[in-house]
């Protein structure tokens, strides 16, 4: 019986949560940025990532409340935990983004949080770890390519003009100009600018 009612009373938790995070949604959208800033706390502070991830958005652009790119980060970093992928994008950004120069345990921890959301099918984190791949230090040229071509494959034409570089170039894989011609090509129909110069090229 006692497990019986600690089932209902985490069941109750997570529809509170819920419920706030949507009246949140809704209060944003109405423009009651204060209000939706209220709700999303509220659920956020139960522990429910959706919320916590909205409060981050909250405090990095200032909306409902005042800008705090460290509190956006720690509510990213707890939406994140909690396996939120574009949390876990959002807040990859905000390590490399703010971090000391050289902190190698930030940039480790930002690499594994993008990972995590590019295979989650978050275009921005794919995008980025394959320009991050591509122009590293040490470039891995293949990895980078493989993460381009998800973001690609997901409707990034930005991603596909780097694809196209990449077959130009033959990083990462073996030079063929007309497969680059054909990334160009798709790239500038999506209206990506440098790849209609390269086309032109």
């Amino acid at each position: 019986l006692e497990e019986a009612a600690f089932q209902l009373q985490q069941i109750f938790r997570i529809d509170i949560s819920i419920a706030f995070n949507i009246l949140g949604i809704e209060s944003m959208r109405a423009g009651h940025y204060k209000a939706a800033y209220t709700c999303f706390k509220l659920a956020a502070d139960r522990g429910y990532s959706k919320a916590q991830f909205n409060v981050g958005l909250c405090y990095e652009h200032g909306r409902g409340t005042e800008k705090d790119l460290e509190k956006a980060a720690f509510y990213y970093y707890n939406a994140a935990s909690n396996c939120h992928p574009m949390a876990q994008y959002r807040y990859a950004r905000c390590l490399l983004c703010h971090r000391p120069e050289n902190e190698w345990d930030s940039l480790q921890k930002a690499v594994t949080f993008l990972e995590q959301a590019a295979m989650a099918g978050i275009t921005e984190a794919q995008a980025y770890l394959g320009v991050f791949y591509l122009r590293g230090l040490q470039p891995k040229e293949k990895k980078g390519l493989k993460y381009l071509l998800l973001a690609a494959k997901n409707g990034d034409s930005q991603s596909r003009y780097h694809v196209g570089i990449c077959y130009e170039k033959g990083l990462g894989v073996q030079q063929d100009l007309a497969e680059a011609m054909r990334h160009y090509r798709q790239s500038a129909a999506a209206g990506n600018r440098n790849a209609q110069q390269r086309v032109q090229a």
